[in-house]
């Protein structure tokens, strides 16, 4: 995590005096094992159900093989066939002070992972997740060999394959700007008419400049300075390239030419990892232009983008206007900040067991010592055991409202997750290593700061100098100290940070207010639609709405200013139901007979003023992402082109289609497993700029329906749909409505039903009331009395054992305390 923001977040964080938070050394180390029972239950599943492959599918017990399952977009960029998540786990094996397993891990590693697979991958992704995962644990081998004892027998084979890795990214630098590629082929490259790649043209900020920590420490370990230039040079670009006058940059450049593509600039996704790189670069590198860099942006940051609570995405050459009203959540790097809460309460649909939040709630703790702190990771632990765990590890959780899950478990839920909460809750003396001579990659992978001195850096490895002209201030190269900025008053983080509690309802006991319904929304998945979230279970409402007749119990909340701000994004109060569209297939042999459930777009054509629909065939767009120039666009001309969401935004995809003459699109969610049933429909909606331009129909289907669909036409070659709004597809002229009717019940009077004529139709009840079981009497009852006449229509209190059985069963499991006979 970014050290760096400690510039911010010490001033949220920073508490002097001890709450009532305080945590005991034993409640520690409960904590502490039971994190590494997690730990066990999520690795060893993983080497049981899934190694060699590269992650685990913990709801199918079985290995994710590239090619072998549904593919999901861009999602699947990160495997490589290259035992991902074995890689991305090893140092976090030394941390827990498992060194039986990382030996063993390490020899598995050596003999069984290859990087020359005929496979393409993201350069960002396997750059901090396997390179970065193999410098981290060869950093680890060689502490603990010369240590003596243990990996004697260790010659240095895991830095030899991050050689070998880093020479196969390295032909994405191979372009006129010295920026990668987003994406090369692990065997042939980028520019090999066999690697299927190399077409791109755009990388986002990130993607870039997140390079310099491992290829830097590669050059200094191996002593081959190539890879800290090209790394140091993709840096270089973006400085320069950054808007002059605001200081800040964009989110995704071009790499030929090096135009901004997307110039709106934040700290979230497609940006974060730039800032944090530079910081801790000057941290690992020891180079001060790095610093510098940093510092300069770091005040355009708090400039246009810090508007508390929130840090809003601005226009990088018009900073003063916001782009968005919401931030997303990979902005949890910047602790503190973030409005991730740990009870993972509905603010969006899925929790992908991201780890930025445990990341966040370790270095404010580190940094404050506030056991608020602790009691924030021990409900991170809890939360993650209530609601992800599952037989063979822990899932991703699909939609947080209804618990269902999604069945992946990526590679940085071992790498970082498990390594951050187990130092939150463990003493340095307790650690195999001094964790302090460490920094972390953003992948968490530990590389030492002692690079800067024992390993000079590599000749010609030059950064461009930074003019800085701005007066350096008693902060520039230190953390803010509380006691310096605060004499007087040193709890005064403290209380920013208790004006915002009630956001989470974590510290304190929650007093709901007349707003609470409104929460902030978050921003996970390359979409940006405020039917989306509300979609998700999040409630908008107007501003003159919410502040009506409650104009004095705002005043106790510093924090519900913020309603306003989420407010904004609310236009009036239009209709709160998504309108079903549905595709239907016509051709033979569906004739209509098949119809998926689709969502509709808030731009492109209005179906719902197409009397008839649209009707055409379907063809896969290719690249099936959609995200860039369209390859033959020939074949694709008059048809409904089929895309996959993910990568880009909605409204770049339609464009690129459009201009490639398809008659609509139909996207596919790439989440796997989506459905319409257990996920609600949403409106897809732009970017914020106009889509008068935009024509085209569009719709969207779930995964499981997207399915259908691919699979159609990967049998009959020619599929016919129709897109239109369901209640006027083919077969269905109007929507029928329920038949009611009243039914007024009364008992029987004695001998009333008795051997007469029929009275009409007859309605026969049979009463169920959990284990008192009342139906009609068909059988005489055995009384003190002596025998009894049946009587028609008398009701008795008999309990069948069938319903005996069925109660006891559900009282067991609501309640395992009580016994099977136990009343209800």
């Amino acid at each position: 995590m970014l050290l760096s923001t400690l510039l911010i977040t010490s001033l949220l964080g920073w508490a002097r005096c001890q709450e009532s938070q305080s945590m005991t050394p034993e409640e520690k180390t409960v904590i502490r094992d039971q994190i590494i029972e997690m730990f066990d239950h999520a690795y060893g599943s993983y080497m049981k159900y899934a190694y060699p492959a590269d992650e685990l599918m913990p709801l199918s017990c079985r290995g994710r093989v590239r090619g072998q399952e549904p593919n999901r977009g861009d999602i699947d960029d990160s495997l490589g066939k290259f035992s991902l998540t074995l890689i991305d786990t090893l140092d976090t094996l030394v941390v827990l002070n498992k060194l039986d397993e990382f030996e063993d891990a390490v020899r598995k590693a050596m003999t069984d992972v290859r990087l020359d697979n005929d496979v393409v991958v993201s350069v960002f992704e396997t750059n901090i997740r396997v390179l970065g995962g193999l410098l981290g644990a060869h950093v680890m081998a060689d502490l603990l060999r010369q240590r003596g004892g243990r990996m004697q027998w260790y010659r240095d084979e895991l830095l030899h394959m991050a050689k070998e890795l880093g020479h196969r990214l390295l032909p994405a630098f191979n372009t006129t700007s010295g920026l990668p590629y987003p994406k090369v082929n692990l065997r042939y490259g980028v520019l090999n008419p066999l690697s299927r790649t190399g077409t791109e043209s755009d990388t986002c900020t990130a993607c870039a400049g997140t390079m310099i920590l491992e290829f830097a420490a590669l050059s200094r370990l191996s002593g081959d300075s190539i890879f800290e230039e090209h790394a140091r040079k993709a840096l270089d670009v973006l400085w320069q390239r950054r808007q002059k006058g605001s200081d800040l940059v964009g989110t995704v450049i071009n790499i030929h030419n090096e135009e901004w593509v997307r110039r709106e600039s934040g700290v979230g996704a497609g940006i974060d990892s730039y800032y944090e790189y530079l910081m801790k670069a000057y941290i690992l590198l020891g180079d001060n232009v790095f610093l510098d860099r940093f510092n300069i942006h770091y005040s355009a940051i708090m400039k246009y983008i810090s508007q508390p609570p929130l840090l809003l995405n601005v226009h990088m050459h018009n900073p003063t206007v916001s782009v968005r009203s919401w931030m997303d959540s990979l902005l949890a790097f910047f602790p503190g900040l973030q409005a991730f809460t740990t009870e993972f309460r509905v603010h969006w649909g899925q929790h992908l067991l991201r780890p930025e939040f445990a990341e966040s709630t370790y270095y404010l703790y580190k940094a404050t010592g506030d056991p608020y702190y602790l009691r924030v990771g021990q409900s991170i632990v809890e939360k993650l055991n209530a609601y992800a765990r599952v037989p063979c590890g822990f899932a991703a959780v699909q939609d947080v409202r209804t618990g269902t899950h999604e069945d992946r478990m990526d590679s940085f839920f071992l790498a970082e997750m498990f390594k951050y909460l187990y130092l939150l809750f463990t003493d340095k003396s307790q650690l195999p290593i001094d964790i302090d001579d460490y920094i972390f990659t953003t992948e968490a992978h530990l590389l030492p700061v002692s690079l800067s001195t024992t390993q000079p850096p590599c000749r010609g490895n030059n950064t461009e100098t930074v003019p800085v002209s701005k007066e350096e201030d008693l902060f520039t190269h230190t953390c803010p100290s509380m006691e310096t900025l605060f004499p007087n008053n040193p709890s005064f983080a403290k209380t920013i940070r208790d004006s915002y509690k009630y956001l989470t309802g974590v510290g304190r006991a929650f007093h709901p207010l007349p707003i609470r319904e409104i929460e902030l929304p978050l921003h996970d998945n390359g979409m940006e639609p405020v039917e989306f979230l509300k979609s998700m279970g999040i409630s908008l409402t107007p501003l003159n709405e919410v502040f009506a007749g409650h104009s004095g119990s705002l005043k106790e909340h510093k924090g519900v200013y913020r309603v306003k701000l989420v407010a904004e994004v609310s236009h009036t109060a239009e209709e709160d139901e998504v309108m079903p569209h549905v595709v239907q297939l016509i051709s033979p042999p569906f004739l209509g007979r098949t119809v998926l459930t689709a969502g509709p777009a808030k731009f492109g054509l209005d179906l719902t003023k197409q009397e008839h629909g649209v009707k055409g065939s379907i063809v896969k767009a290719s690249p099936y992402t959609a995200c860039e120039p369209i390859d033959g666009a020939v074949d694709l001309k008059g048809h409904i082109a089929l895309a996959l969401r993910g990568e880009c935004m909605f409204v770049v995809k339609a464009r690129w289609l459009q201009q490639a003459g398809a008659i609509g699109v139909i996207f596919i969610d790439h989440r796997e497993g989506s459905n319409s049933q257990d996920t609600p429909l949403f409106q897809m909606v732009g970017d914020g700029d106009s889509t008068k331009d935009i024509t085209l129909p569009f719709v969207f289907l779930f995964s499981r329906e997207g399915a259908v669909l691919t699979a159609a036409l990967e049998e009959h070659h020619n599929v016919d749909v129709l897109l239109l709004p369901k209640e006027r597809q083919l077969g269905h002229d109007k929507t029928e409505k329920p038949v009611g009717m009243n039914i007024k019940l009364r008992l029987a009077e004695d001998g009333e039903l008795e051997d007469g004529p029929a009275r009409g139709p007859t309605l026969e009840f049979v009463l169920e009331n959990q284990e008192l079981f009342l139906k009609e009497e068909e059988e005489e009852e055995e009384e003190p009395g002596g025998p009894q006449k049946p009587q028609q229509g008398q009701f008795g209190s008999k309990a069948s054992d069938q319903s005996k059985q069925c109660s006891a069963d559900s009282s067991q499991s609501a309640n395992s305390d009580r016994g099977p006979d136990a009343s209800p």
